[in-house]
């Protein structure tokens, strides 16, 4: 009873500095979020949500409170709400910003809230259900940030993090082309790839990272059996900086094919020198990095 007491006392002191707070008082977007039927006709009708049409009101749970150790007096006007939809539950973040300047960092404020409430949803179903976080179908509840600008000046600050992280264009090039395993991923990627953002990221790249990224592309493609020619063509069009025309002129190659035709040659030439069966499949498991079911399959198919 005591501890019950002692968290409304709490909260009314929070609602009271809140309260106190003039940068919380004077913001129309404080008034839109924290009244629930403005703020349910808000993600009805401006954002395109498709599971948020249907929100209501009784649907909003304000939960800013919970995560009131993350405000500071700049901060003090944030809202964070629970969306409690009928198969799963949806975070609603606004972050108020009625300053005469743009506040270039409100978008590493954004990714600590997500990263709080994601982290408070783990422990919260971790309590109920341990260790169903380490499962493979656990899932953290979507996300979705609102930065309220009531300035004069237009908002020229980032909205994607990773315009605040130093080289994450270049890791982002990277990481796509390491994603390459075959033939039916190079004709998804060539379907989706910005041109745009590809020709922006190199051009503006420092040099070393440049030739970097060239080395890391080229083995990449090496790895997965690219022939030379088409390895070579690639890198050339990153040393150039036409990163716009990369998949323009590089064909596209069946990586499990030619490595199937690699593995047959391997064995036909292990048995034409007279090496016993066994040690083939010890040779085999060495050169291709496999595991004995796998190189026993091979083995049963090319021997």
């Amino acid at each position: 009873m005591m501890k019950e007491k002692g968290k409304e006392v709490k909260r009314a002191a929070v609602k009271s500095e809140r309260a106190g707070n003039t940068k919380f008082r004077d913001s129309s977007g404080k008034i839109i979020f924290e009244d629930p039927i403005l703020c349910a006709q808000f993600l009805r009708n401006y954002v395109d949500v498709p599971m948020l049409k249907d929100v209501k009101p009784e649907d909003i749970e304000d939960v800013t409170e919970r995560y009131v150790h993350l405000f500071t007096e700049e901060r003090n006007s944030d809202i964070v709400k629970k969306v409690n939809l009928k198969d799963n539950s949806f975070y609603l973040i606004s972050l108020i910003e009625h300053k005469s300047d743009v506040d270039y960092n409100v978008i590493m404020q954004v990714f600590r809230y997500i990263a709080f409430i994601w982290e408070d949803y783990e422990k919260e179903q971790e309590k109920l259900h341990s260790g169903i976080s380490r499962t493979k179908g656990f899932l953290y509840p979507p996300v979705l940030p609102v930065v309220f600008y009531d300035g004069v000046d237009r908002w020229t600050a980032a909205t994607s993090l990773h315009e605040r992280v130093l080289f994450s264009d270049e890791l982002s090039v990277l990481m796509m082309i390491d994603k390459l395993r075959n033939k039916a991923d190079y004709e998804e990627l060539i379907k989706g790839v910005d041109e745009t953002f590809l020709r922006e990221v190199t051009g503006k790249s420092p040099e070393y990272l440049l030739k970097l990224m060239v080395q890391i592309i080229g083995i990449f493609l090496s790895r997965l059996n690219v022939p030379q020619n088409e390895v070579d063509t690639f890198t050339e069009q990153v040393k150039e900086r036409k990163m716009g025309e990369l998949f323009k002129h590089f064909e596209g190659w069946d990586v499990q094919a030619i490595r199937k035709e690699a593995i047959h040659k391997f064995l036909n030439a292990l048995k034409n020198c007279n090496i016993s069966k066994e040690n083939a499949r010890i040779q085999l498991e060495k050169e291709y990095q496999l595991g004995s079911g796998e190189a026993e399959e091979k083995m049963k198919l090319y021997w």
